[in-house]
C-alpha cells in the first residue's frame, strides 16, 4: 500500500527522514525532491561494466545548463532521505517528463533502510535547459509486510554525492 501525503508528513522525523523537509513539496501521496546543482557525465563514449568508468563533474550555472540528447547525465537530489520501515520509490514528475526530460530512467525501486541522496539518471530527447533547485522527481513509500532485513550495501549506502555505477565491484567478488 502507498502512503498518503498526510501519512508521510506524520512519519517525518520518525521512520521517514527527508532533510531539508518543506511542507510545500508534499503531495497527496508523494513528496517532490529537488535537483542539486552538480552533475556527472562519463568521460568515455564506451562504458565497461567490469571496470570503473571515469566521470567529469559539471556545475549547473544560475542561468541553467543545456543538456544534449543521447548523453547520460547523473545528478542527485538536494534532499537527504532515510527510510526505516517503508520501501521508498522514486519517479520523475510528469511536468518534467512532458518536456522530454527523463529524470530517473531506471532503478526507481529503493530498499528499506536506504540512507543517502538519490542518484538520478537523467536523459533528454531534445536539447533542454535545466536549472538546479527545481522539483524534478517525487519519492513515495510502500508499506512492507513480513520479516525483512534493512539495506546495508557498502556500495551506495550513506553516500554524500552523486554515485556513478559501482557494478564493477560485483565482478571482483565473483
Amino acid at each position: 500500500m502507498i502512503l498518503s501525503g498526510k501519512e508521510i508528513h506524520q512519519r517525518i522525523g520518525k521512520d521517514i527522514i527527508i532533510e531539508p523537509f518543506n511542507i510545500s513539496q508534499l503531495n497527496p501521496n508523494s513528496y517532490n525532491l529537488k535537483l542539486h546543482n552538480e552533475l556527472l557525465v562519463y568521460e568515455n563514449e564506451i562504458l565497461d561494466m567490469k571496470s570503473e568508468n571515469s566521470t567529469k563533474k559539471i556545475t549547473i550555472p544560475k542561468d541553467g545548463l543545456i543538456l544534449e540528447p543521447g548523453k547520460l547525465y547523473l545528478g542527485r537530489t538536494s534532499e537527504y532521505t532515510r527510510t526505516e520501515s517503508c520501501v521508498p520509490m522514486l519517479e520523475g514528475r510528469s511536468s518534467i517528463g512532458r518536456l522530454g526530460l527523463f529524470i530517473h530512467v531506471t532503478a526507481g525501486f529503493g530498499d528499506v533502510g536506504f540512507s543517502g541522496y538519490w542518484t538520478l539518471e537523467i536523459f533528454c530527447v531534445q536539447p533542454i535547459r535545466i536549472y538546479s533547485d527545481v522539483e524534478v522527481c517525487q519519492i513515495y513509500y510502500h508499506t512492507i509486510q513480513g520479516d525483512y532485513e534493512k539495506y546495508c550495501s557498502g556500495k551506495y549506502q550513506n553516500n554524500k554525492g552523486i554515485q556513478p555505477s559501482l557494478l564493477y565491484k560485483d565482478f571482483k567478488t565473483k
